[in-house]
């Protein structure tokens, strides 16, 4: 222990020289790995405030290069939370602080400097939630799933179609908490993107709010256009006539499985429709009236979304129905031609079967012409049959 100790008062006081201290946010983290804080700024009109002990970020954290980051780690969190809402409170404005994955550790801290809810604190931690938009005292908690397109050469029983995440957000009158779940999803793109429209950040944390809902629908949009091609390609290859030689049908688990991720797609965009609309349509104090009309918007896409994806479900159903009805149909067929060659076998096994008896005393057994006339016969009533059940499409 004592060697531990000594340990801390080397590396504290280092830590004090290159950064600000966290004041107890990450506290289950290993030291050497990054801060569940991805980002953690103020803006005051529409502009985000620099920190004078701002650290910037290596070039390879923002430029894309080989170990650079995705918005999943800390790049350069120049403020605590602690210290950004001081700052809001003493200055004005709005703070906007992003995380991934945090621990409830990691979260109580910032919960408790907010006043968040133990319920949506609770939600946000551990994740997995439906879709909803929810109000506690002053505080909006919103969630949405995010929904990313899993690019495959070919679909199979097995094929990812649709890969889904979290992004959760805490609105306040003067703060933005957005926790988010999962590989996909990231926020730093939409975060620069609106620090370059300083006029619609001006508006405060609801602009955050749209942006965030505007993004994740227009994913919607985008994975919506990737899985109609799925769909495409699976009904073309059940109403198609096949290739000679090859099986007849197509492998139902294939439409099995994508009738399983456009369900996973539904459970994400259907839950979501009720809180855009009310974002929309019902006057909030936490939300401005400007930036409601943009929600209508939003609520559109996302109305757009969800009867398409409706519309997939019940289609890769009626799919699935004609594929096993040419199913049946085909084995129908098989059993027909089974059936047919039967009849025609019974001819010659009926007479080979009548001279086969060992009687003494039969008709024509000692006739000169009489095997070559039975043979014959067999041979005209085989072809009879055939001629009759080919005119017939038994053949």
């Amino acid at each position: 222990m004592s060697m531990i100790r000594d340990l801390r008062a080397v590396v504290r006081p280092a830590l004090r020289k290159t950064s600000t201290p966290y004041n107890g946010y990450d506290t289950t983290r290993d030291p050497s790995a990054s801060s569940a804080v991805v980002d953690c700024a103020v803006y005051r009109d529409g502009r985000r405030v620099q920190s004078p002990q701002c650290v910037p970020a290596p070039p390879s954290a923002l430029s894309g290069a080989p170990g650079a980051s995705d918005g999943s780690v800390q790049e350069a969190v120049c403020l605590t939370p602690r210290e950004a809402m001081r700052r809001v409170r003493e200055d004005g404005g709005f703070a906007w602080i992003g995380l991934h994955e945090p621990t409830e550790a990691e979260f109580a801290g910032i919960a408790a400097e907010f006043g968040l809810h133990p319920l949506a604190v609770e939600d946000a931690v551990h994740a997995h939630q439906r879709p909803k938009l929810e109000r506690y005292d002053d505080t909006l908690f919103t969630v949405f799933k995010t929904i990313h397109y899993v690019e495959h050469a070919e679909l199979t029983a097995t094929s990812e179609v649709v890969e889904t995440g979290e992004v959760m957000c805490f609105t306040g009158r003067d703060f933005v908490i957005t926790v988010r779940h999962g590989g996909q999803g990231s926020l730093r793109a939409l975060r620069n993107r609106l620090q370059g429209d300083p006029e619609l950040l001006a508006k405060g944390p609801s602009a955050v709010l749209h942006a965030i809902a505007d993004q994740v629908v227009d994913g919607y949009l985008a994975v919506v256009d990737a899985v109609q091609d799925d769909i495409d390609e699976v009904e073309i290859e059940v109403f198609s006539a096949p290739a000679k030689g090859s099986p007849r049908g197509v492998d139902a688990g294939r439409i099995y499985q994508l009738k399983r991720e456009v369900l996973e797609f539904k459970r994400a965009v259907s839950p979501l429709l009720r809180p855009m609309q009310l974002l929309s349509e019902r006057p909030m104090r936490l939300v401005d009236p400007d930036i409601q009309k943009y929600f209508r918007d939003v609520a559109d896409h996302l109305a757009r979304v969800q009867e398409q994806v409706i519309g997939f479900d019940e289609l890769l159903n009626s799919i699935l129905q004609a594929n096993l009805a040419q199913a049946s149909v085909a084995q129908n067929e098989d059993m027909r031609k089974i059936t047919s060659w039967a009849a025609i076998i019974a001819v010659p096994t009926m007479v080979c079967g009548v001279y086969g008896m060992n009687f003494d005393h039969m008709p024509e057994l000692h006739w000169k012409y009489g095997y070559p006339i039975s043979m014959g016969l067999v041979a005209v009533a085989c072809i009879v049959i055939h001629r009759t059940l080919k005119r017939n499409g038994w053949l």
